[in-house]
């Protein structure tokens, strides 16, 4: 639990900027001021970690990153699609890393890892394919709606998409391996001594 909570603070970390962009233009409508905010806090949250001497990891470095250049494209152009595109380079450079085999051994029990690294390969292939799919719709909303129905939609979606394939990954993979797991122990069983 302990290492949850701590891989969830990182995340909320990392993703702080754009979490209050969206949470201001989502209460606000304001777009302006949600990018502002979102910038500020980025440029933040890099100057408190350098002050205090902290390393900040890459996917900091390119969440803050994009956060600032796309805020600032967004402030300069007065066009909101700079900041709406923004999830898809993160969606695609997410995707891209999801691509690697074995990638989601890191997250999973040494007993699914045992009985079923199978069905984690496919599943680490099957997130990326949700990681670009996310891409491409972002995209096609981006272009289609307003900030404000852009950022509730893709919210919506984000959460929603990965909620799900995660519970399909689980039962999936729990009932193959207890599957597994239980002829495994039946085979154990009945072999000679």
């Amino acid at each position: 639990m302990a290492n949850l909570l701590h891989s969830g603070r990182l995340l909320v970390s990392d993703l702080a900027a754009t979490i209050v962009f969206l949470v201001v233009l989502l209460a606000t409508g304001d777009l302006m001021l949600a990018v502002a905010l979102g910038v500020v806090l980025g440029i933040a949250q890099i100057a408190w970690m350098k002050v205090r001497r902290q390393p900040i990891d890459t996917m900091q470095w390119l969440s803050i990153g994009l956060v600032v250049v796309s805020g600032i494209a967004t402030m300069l152009t007065r066009d909101p699609r700079f900041v709406m595109l923004k999830p898809t380079v993160i969606y695609c450079i997410v995707g891209a890393y999801m691509l690697r085999p074995g990638w989601l051994n890191r997250y999973l029990p040494d007993v699914a890892k045992h009985f079923v690294p199978d069905l984690a390969r496919v599943f680490g292939f099957v997130w990326a394919g949700l990681m670009f799919g996310s891409a491409a719709l972002n995209i096609v909303l981006a272009m289609m709606l307003d900030p404000v129905q852009w950022s509730a939609v893709m919210s919506a979606w984000g959460l929603a998409s990965k909620v799900v394939l995660f519970a399909i990954q689980f039962a999936t993979m729990r009932t193959v391996g207890v599957r597994r797991a239980k002829a495994a122990m039946a085979k154990a069983s009945t072999a000679p001594a």
